[in-house]
């Protein structure tokens, strides 16, 4: 029973991901080495599954491991320009060779109907081909790269077409020009561009560490990760890390193009491990996230409540009620003063409400149904609803702020409130005052 309960609730949980993601575009973008190391099985069902969900799925790969193979067989050298590999004809032969046969292993498995994986029976298609224009990046110090080269153009087009038609577009790390030249590209550049000229929902990077870290390598940890970091806040900890070994590499490739990327009008860039079971879904389907998602400004908004946030607020308070903490509220009351709440919401979920009432004629307020979701109960959530409740009562006049408690009285102590009775309280509230429950009174003047 325990295990179906948990169930329910997983799903219930999940369901809004579902019907948000239906439709969108995710571009999704992975080194050669999550094909090359034998897991990309596991990818793959995850893959299936999200487009089986209606999510448009756009895949890059790279394939650097397997053109570095293939130039060893061939005892080519290699030759870097500012990380930039240089690729000449020979080289390019092997970048050819490299990358089409990742692209097709990627094709195989992919079309894989294994009775007893997760996407048993699915006919979901694969479509590839000469989606992005290149041209040649140039000298660069000098040294002339040759056919390495850089996006031009995507053929947005195209690409929309094969995603309505509901088949994977499957983007390779290779180029062509309109003289019918071939450049070897960068997975980041081709995913970068490709989610910037479509605009994408959400641009995706899977790679070795675990996310974004708070700390230089030598003393970072699993818990120490940014899990959310705005555009400005992303600039920061590139300049702050401004060493190769304070920061992976995978990091210093794919950040600033994260950067470039929300700045440019993609929804969101997630940085997540290669190397976790289910990271993709558990980055998509959870409030928490596995990893670090960048966004062009703060996913929190502290606004006015409307009438579709009231089953989110019964959400918050309902524990509480149950609880004791908060008087059990009549719902068609809560409907009708919805007015007087606010909410504070992170990525479109309430994560904390708070109600002012007010009492004009002795020049006070209420603050009353103070809550906040137990996984942002340390985050200052409360202190910024309650910082916004103050103004708002000293906008209307007030000159005292009052509150009732049964639990929270040293909280508010501590934020400038001070014990009193419930005589003080303003006359009609006092009429209304449960002396069965024993709330304990606490009052704060307000500075003008």
């Amino acid at each position: 029973m325990t295990r179906n309960i948990d169930f329910v609730a997983w799903f219930r949980s999940v369901a809004p991901y579902i019907n948000a993601f239906r439709g969108k575009t995710f571009v999704i973008a992975f080194g050669g080495e999550v094909v090359a190391d034998g897991n990309f099985v596991e990818l793959v069902h995850d893959f299936n599954l999200l487009a089986s969900l209606g999510i448009h799925l756009i895949l890059v790969h790279g394939a650097r491991p397997q053109i570095e193979f293939q130039l060893r067989q061939h005892n080519l050298d290699v030759i870097y320009v500012n990380g930039i590999r240089v690729t000449d004809m020979a080289s390019l032969q092997c970048v050819k060779e490299a990358v089409g046969k990742v692209r097709v292993e990627i094709e195989a498995l992919m079309s894989m109907g294994l009775p007893n994986s997760p996407m048993a029976n699915s006919a979901i298609h694969v479509a590839s081909g000469n989606f992005v224009t290149a041209r040649p990046i140039g000298v660069l110090n000098g040294v002339d790269l040759m056919y390495t080269g850089e996006v031009r153009k995507i053929n947005t087009s195209v690409i929309k077409a094969r995603l309505e038609d509901g088949e994977i577009v499957l983007l390779s790390p290779l180029g062509y020009s309109p003289t019918g030249e071939i450049f070897n590209l960068t997975l980041e550049n081709v995913a970068t561009e490709v989610a910037i000229a479509l605009r994408a929902d959400k641009l995706i990077f899977l790679m070795n560490p675990a996310g974004i870290p708070r700390k230089s390598k030598d003393h970072q940890d699993d818990c120490a990760l940014w899990r959310e970091l705005t555009v400005k806040e992303a600039k920061s900890v590139l300049k702050k890390f401004t060493t190769p070994i304070d920061l992976a590499d995978d990091v210093q490739l794919y950040l600033p193009c994260a950067v470039r990327a929300c700045e440019q009008g993609v929804g969101r860039v997630h940085l997540i491990s290669r190397h976790i079971e289910g990271a993709l879904l558990q980055e998509l389907f959870t409030h928490e996230g596995i990893g670090s998602m960048i966004t062009q400004g703060p996913l929190q908004t502290l606004r006015g409540a409307e009438i579709e946030d009231i089953g989110g607020i019964l959400q918050l308070i309902e524990p509480l009620e149950n609880e004791g903490v908060l008087v059990r509220r009549n719902r068609e009351l809560l409907e009708i003063e919805i007015n007087r709440f606010t909410v504070l919401e992170h990525d479109n979920m309430i994560i904390a409400c708070a109600a002012l009432y007010p009492f004009p004629e002795e020049n006070a307020s209420e603050l009353a149904c103070l809550a906040v979701h137990p996984h942002y109960r340390k985050t200052g959530c409360a202190s910024t609803l309650l910082k916004h409740i103050e103004q708002q009562a000293r906008t209307q006049g007030d000159h005292k702020l009052f509150v009732l408690t049964t639990r929270t009285a040293h909280w508010f102590i501590e934020r400038g409130f001070v014990e009193t009775t419930p005589d003080k309280l303003p006359k009609s509230k006092q009429n209304f005052y449960n002396y069965q429950r024993r709330s304990k009174v606490f009052m704060k003047q307000l500075p003008f």
